[in-house]
């Protein structure tokens, strides 16, 4: 997983300013009491520490992979 899905996947989930709240000041006891920002810092990945975001807020597995979002149609 890349920082852009991590981001993606965030903001879909809390929408950008709640991610970007959780991303600075949400310390996960699962990341070694690190917020996800602190986390990367310690050179943990992205998929971990989405997954532990997920887990704390508790993001239903269907959900964990990003929501649906339609398909362009063509003209």
């Amino acid at each position: 997983m890349r920082h852009a899905l991590y981001w993606e996947l965030m903001e879909d989930e809390f929408g950008s300013a709640r991610a970007a709240s959780l991303h600075t000041d949400l310390a996960l006891s699962s990341l070694g009491s690190r917020t996800p920002a602190q986390a990367f810092e310690a050179g943990l990945g992205p998929r971990e520490v989405w997954h532990a975001v997920c887990e704390a807020a508790g993001v239903p597995a269907e959900r964990r992979l990003g929501r649906d979002k339609p398909h362009s149609t063509p003209l």
